[in-house]
């Protein structure tokens, strides 16, 4: 995808979809229906009836044929002054009215067959709800950027009263803040675990196709029979059988990689994070081509990650929650500014998105180290019942599992002493974690809630937890929250953002 001409404009008056647009909504609802519609093929085969019941399915995809052309001819969209109208329906007609303040968000979706036929799936997504205002399925390539660009010509500027032209008035160029070539994205794949959504996706489909527990269980005792039957020929030993079970398991890890670089590629190959008339617009994708866009201020908060392999590689990444609809899996949303750059990279980044804000902090402040022992605590009972459990079922070596716990201690001190907070009159951020390590920060006008929690075992001990709400949280992402304070630290703290929330406009 690219950018459309400064000329290209979105005439005034009605529009249509893509002559096309039946057909995608076709295979869109084939998808949905397939299941069903196998199901009536091979129930009426088996019931050796003749008549209707072997037409059942060409029945249904009449049926939906019929449905997409209607979606088609009754779809119609507006450019008005300060919005989109959005008109669809025969029977039960809806009219849908979009300011294009009110658009956080405008995404294209490209597929391999999108990219045959020129087309692109557009989607105009608002603060809040699980569906996007707006899905536009299919416009043509250039009408879909003309209209993205519309959006974001309209959504960054006041209206013109006295103006009805719809047309798109020249932008300045765009510059990129981020681009990753190949070896960075070969880089990501072999930080991340994509690999096992791979296998995770071919083990469902191997139990889908042999949904037997006990014929699993015999073909996995098999398979571990013969591979002991195979070691014991060899005459390997104690230290050759451990030796080959280790390679076993590096070749396993091995292709996990292999897989992670190849799903990286396929989806964040010609990664680009570009800048222009105050929006952020991320392109990415190999086969299927994603482009989404996003106003800066409408980013609610943020997330700096540092795993150990990223630490190994000099690398971060860089998330940010937005308040726009649609499922928090949905790879069509904008989450990742920087999916993987250096250190320098996405602290000028977030600098850069955040004018008037000091990031990094300059001073942070540690919580009590005392408070490692409630880290610790937190899971040590998982690893007793785990032990208790491999002891009743392997006997005494079971009881190894136990060695876990000094290691958890030993981490769960080095973890609290990198807790720590940091407050200003624009910025609130959080840090955590030793082995893999993240930030959590987001500018106090974008704070929705305080609340100040204690546990029973809080009151106990004289601590508090102090929780901070925004808008778009994701959730795998960690809360913006402060653990382990003094009491007395945690109500003037929550004292005093509640008057500075109090005396300051929420900007959404």
């Amino acid at each position: 995808m690219s950018d459309a001409p400064a000329s290209v404009a979105v005439a005034p008056g009605e529009h249509r979809l893509h002559p096309w647009s039946w057909l995608f909504v076709l295979l869109q609802q084939l998808r949905q229906f397939i299941v069903p519609l196998v199901v009536l093929l091979f129930a009426g085969r088996r019931g050796n009836t003749e008549g209707w019941w072997e037409l059942a399915p060409l029945i249904g995809v009449g049926a939906l044929v019929a449905v997409s052309l209607l979606q088609y001819f009754t779809y119609r969209y507006r450019i008005g002054r300060d919005g989109i109208t959005i008109r669809s329906g025969l029977l039960q007609r809806s009219q849908r009215e979009i300011p294009f303040a009110r658009i956080h968000n405008v995404g294209l979706h490209q597929s391999l067959l999108h990219r045959v036929f020129k087309v692109a799936e557009v989607r105009l997504e608002s603060a809040g709800g699980q569906k996007p205002e707006a899905q536009m399925r299919v416009l043509g390539m250039d009408e879909a950027l003309a209209l993205e660009r519309l959006v974001r010509h309209r959504g960054a500027e006041p209206a013109n009263p006295d103006s009805t032209d719809a047309s798109i008035a020249p932008a300045d160029d765009s510059h990129a803040l981020l681009a990753l070539s190949t070896a960075e994205v070969v880089r990501l794949g072999l930080v991340s675990n994509r690999g096992m959504i791979v296998f995770a996706a071919g083990f469902g489909l191997f139990w889908q196709l042999f949904p037997d527990e006990r014929l699993i269980a015999r073909y996995a005792e098999d398979s571990f029979r013969e591979a002991a039957g195979y070691a014991g020929d060899l005459h390997l030993g104690w230290m050759g059988t451990a030796s080959a079970a280790l390679v076993a398991i590096g070749v396993f890890v091995f292709l996990l990689r292999v897989l992670s670089v190849a799903l990286a590629l396929s989806q964040y190959h010609g990664f680009r994070l570009s800048e222009m008339q105050r929006r952020l617009t991320v392109e990415r994708g190999l086969f299927a081509r994603m482009r989404t866009s996003v106003a800066p201020r409408r980013i609610q908060a943020w997330f700096l990650q540092e795993t150990l392999l990223h630490r190994w590689l000099g690398r971060r990444s860089l998330r940010i929650d937005t308040a726009t609809g649609g499922q928090e899996n949905d790879p069509r949303k904008l989450r990742e500014l920087a999916p993987i750059a250096t250190p320098e990279a996405c602290d000028a980044l977030a600098a850069h998105l955040l004018p008037g804000v000091a990031w990094p902090p300059a001073h942070w402040h540690p919580l009590p180290r005392n408070a490692w022992w409630r880290v610790f605590a937190s899971g040590a009972p998982w690893t007793l019942l785990l032990a208790g459990v491999l002891a009743w079922q392997l006997g005494a070596w079971g009881l190894l599992a136990l060695l876990w716990l000094p290691w958890s201690a030993y981490a769960a001190w080095r973890q609290a002493g990198r807790l720590g907070y940091s407050i200003d009159a624009r910025l609130v951020a959080v840090r955590g974690g030793w082995w893999s390590r993240w930030w959590r920060f987001a500018e106090v006008d974008k704070l929705q809630a305080l609340r100040l929690q204690r546990s029973p075992l809080d009151r106990w001990l004289g601590t508090a937890s102090l929780w901070m709400d925004t808008a778009g949280a994701g959730a795998m992402s960690p809360p913006l929250r402060i653990r382990f304070l003094p009491e007395a630290e945690a109500r003037a703290l929550y004292a005093r953002l509640g008057s500075t929330l109090a005396s300051r406009r929420l900007r959404w």
